[in-house]
């Protein structure tokens, strides 16, 4: 692969006008497509196939038109007054009124008529239908109703939103991307002291996000796409697609302060950076559509949008790279009389890589020890880890839904934001009613239940639909338990009353999504570490390189989930990210961190230890090719996680709970691997391993194929035809 990368990269060196041509009008075109056809993201989360989603078809089929988006109009009388109150109600109709003015509108769900207001008439309800789905009411409808809104709150009335319609859009900021790029590029800067250098990186990684992201955007207007997707699609694109140009643009430096001309220093980095660009990217891009292997297809359609953005990144990296560093020529050359690049680091040189690796390989038990039991304590909260998906009690305390959460709270109980809809078909009975009536008994009898709600008909009386309204809020434990209580334990109630009980809403949809998810996480981290030793073993011809690889992935992962336990699910530290009460994990960041966090733990050990190997192959002392392959790469790996880390963690201060949980996880994930994982166990792992690292069956060496991402056949190859150019000359003389 060396090879074939080296020439390649020449060539794009040596037409690098067409590759800077080619590639904008690439950029511009898909602009254009991609925002012209862009489709509508969701923000719901379903499987199909699960018990919550069979009844969702059934009351599809059995309630035509049921299926409308809603908007929940959230009242709290002022101090010393109620509902009830001439003025109020005369403010609260005037809104109803102007809401009705939207053709769109259904049907408005009057609270005094319904009766939907709390025993003290303090705070009450009213549901606007759409006659459309939640994902599809339009923002003419939502600025209607914020307006309808305001006439209430001028006449003093507290008025929040709740619903299935989302009116809070989590994408329109580009705030998290700038401070995270900007970050970057100052990393950058500091790194190769070069301003020019700095901005390369940065503008490819900006091109190919560009592009990606366009492409993402025209496959949503096919596929049901969540604005997750998106989020983690530029959140990959960005963090990869720096980091990569980032190894080829250091190594051609690198190579320059050696004295190689410009054109052959271009192609070797690519043939030897760019081969673990390739790789390492290749890597990332199979753990990412791996996650088809769930059977998941939210999660699929995820990891397909983020994997795409990522192979975008490394044709980037291996063509629009060379063709930039031809055009930047000389100028990008490291300064010799810069402390930081005055030549490349030798056996005599201080460097702080060279030191940190020397003092790893000198006490390597003692750091094994004490990494692996810092580690194993950040990761003791995952053991407790609960899955579910965040609600509006878990956004931030200035954000509508937040109030009208804790509004419905205080007058109907927590359990009133996660009501359960219990259908009941009743199996062409001949008095539906009284069978009903019943069942409806036996429910409110069922402990957590405080309330249940007279039945809903179909047209034809054959099924009915009753709304449950647990005592404990939507996401707490004994909520989790009723539902598999209904959905378990009343076998003996309905085989008496000879009916079928289905349970649905968005409460028991999360938790028939959580567990799904639970299932699939231990075949997919099975794949993922299966895929590890594999890929290691092809790229290091080696067995317990790989096995120390995967357990490093292990440690990285657990304590990137025992961080977020603790602040997500514990509570601790939540207000420094914006978040006023704690909750379940996400219940799909898991099985994602563990795709995407074992794609960027592999780039890491792809360019640390193949530098390693390099440097062994070339003197074949053991030891020594750990400290000479922290000091080549140490810099530029600590350099490309502080970016990662960057780019994640811009993420954790945007208002949408679901984009903070994956930036802290992801944060803390690439920092772990980073500098504990990567910088330290591994280098400690392999100095006591010695030459038994390098070890390979001669039988297993002979079937495995040769990758040589670091450069070995190319180097003979070239001797090769140096040998035969001398030759020639020779034989003319």
């Amino acid at each position: 692969m060396a090879k074939y990368l080296y020439y390649f990269g020449k060539w794009s060196h040596r037409n690098r006008k067409l590759v800077v041509t080619s590639w904008i009008v690439v950029l511009i075109a898909t602009l254009i497509v991609g925002l012209s056809f862009k489709g509508p993201t969701s923000s719901e989360f379903s499987i199909p196939g699960t018990k919550a989603q069979e009844a969702i078809d059934l009351l599809g089929r059995e309630f035509p038109g049921g299926n409308g988006g809603t908007i929940r109009l959230i009242f709290a009388a002022p101090d010393g007054k109620t509902l009830d109150s001439p003025d109020v109600k005369k403010a609260i109709m005037a809104s109803f009124d102007q809401a009705r003015q939207d053709k769109a509108v259904v049907a408005i769900m009057d609270p005094y008529m319904l009766k939907t207001v709390s025993q003290d008439n303090r705070i009450g309800y009213a549901d606007v239908i759409y006659n459309v789905n939640a994902q599809k009411v339009t923002k003419e409808s939502k600025e209607q109703i914020i307006q309808s809104a305001q006439v209430t709150r001028d006449a003093g009335v507290q008025t929040e939103f709740g619903g299935s319609v989302m009116l809070t859009d989590f994408e329109t900021s580009p705030i998290p991307e700038v401070i995270g790029v900007f970050v970057a590029y100052a990393i950058l800067a500091f790194t190769f002291a070069s301003l020019l250098a700095a901005g390369l990186p940065i503008l490819t990684a900006i091109i190919g996000v560009g592009i990606g992201i366009m492409g993402v955007f025209l496959v949503s207007r096919f596929v049901s796409m969540t604005s997750t997707a998106t989020i983690l699609a530029i959140m990959l694109g960005l963090a990869v697609g720096i980091d990569y140009a980032l190894f080829i643009v250091a190594r051609h430096r690198q190579q320059l302060a050696e004295g190689l001309e410009m054109e052959e220093s271009i192609g070797r980095s690519v043939a030897t950076a760019g081969s673990a660009v390739v790789f390492a990217g290749a890597t990332v891009i199979i753990a990412l559509a791996g996650l088809s292997v769930t059977g998941i297809p939210f999660l699929s359609i995820m990891g397909f949008a983020a994997s795409f953005t990522v192979l975008i990144a490394v044709l980037i990296a291996i063509n629009l790279i060379p063709a930039f560093l031809g055009m930047a020529g000389h100028r990008i050359s490291p300064d010799r009389k810069s402390r930081m690049f005055r030549t490349p680091p030798t056996a005599d040189q201080k460097t702080v890589s060279l030191g940190w690796g020397r003092f790893v390989t000198r006490h390597p038990v003692i750091i094994l020890l004490v990494g692996i039991v810092i580690l194993t304590v950040i990761s003791l909260p995952a053991l407790h880890m609960r899955l579910g998906l965040p609600d509006n009690g878990a956004k931030a305390k200035e954000t509508t839904e937040h109030k009208g959460y804790e509004l419905l709270s205080q007058g109907f109980g927590p359990g009133f934001n996660g009501p359960l809809i219990v259908v009941v078909d009743v199996l062409g009975k001949k008095n539906p009613q009284e069978t009903v009536q019943t069942v409806t008994k036996a429910l409110t009898a069922i402990p957590n239940v405080a309330y249940v709600s007279p039945p809903n008909w179909n047209q034809t009386n054959t099924i009915a639909l009753v709304s449950l309204v647990p005592i404990t809020g939507p996401n707490d434990v004994k909520t989790t338990d009723l539902v598999h209580y209904i959905r378990n334990e009343t076998a003996a109630l309905q085989k008496q009353e000879e009916v079928k009980l289905l349970v649905t809403g968005v409460t028991a949809v999360n938790i028939d999504v959580s567990d799904k998810l639970n299932s699939a996480l231990p075949v997919f981290a099975l794949v993922v570490i299966g895929l590890a030793i594999v890929l290691l073993a092809l790229v290091f011809r080696s067995l317990l390189v790989p096995l120390k690889s995967v357990i490093g992935f292990v440690l990285s992962l657990t304590s990137s989930l025992g961080v977020v336990v603790f602040m997500f699910q514990d509570g601790h530290f939540l207000s420094w990210i914006g978040l006023s009460q704690s909750g379940p994990i996400l219940s799909f960041l898991p099985i994602l961190v563990t795709g995407v966090l074992f794609g960027l733990a592999m780039d890491y050990e792809v360019f640390l230890v193949s530098r390693m190997r390099e440097d062994y192959i070339l003197t074949g002392n053991a030891r020594e090719s750990v400290v000479m392959g922290l000091g080549h790469s140490g810099r530029v790996v600590t350099a490309a996680g502080l970016i990662m880390a960057a780019v994640f963690a811009s993420f954790i201060f945007t208002e949408d709970p679901i984009t903070k949980a994956m930036g802290v996880a992801l944060t803390v994930g690439v920092l772990v691997d980073a500098f504990i994982v990567r910088m330290t166990l591994v280098p400690a792992a392999m100095a006591l391993l010695g030459r038994s690292a390098w070890y390979l069956p001669k039988w297993l060496d002979r079937i495995l194929p040769n990758i040589d991402i670091e450069g070995e056949s190319l180097l003979k190859h070239l001797k090769d035809e140096a040998s035969q150019v001398q030759v020639s000359d020779k034989e003319k003389r």
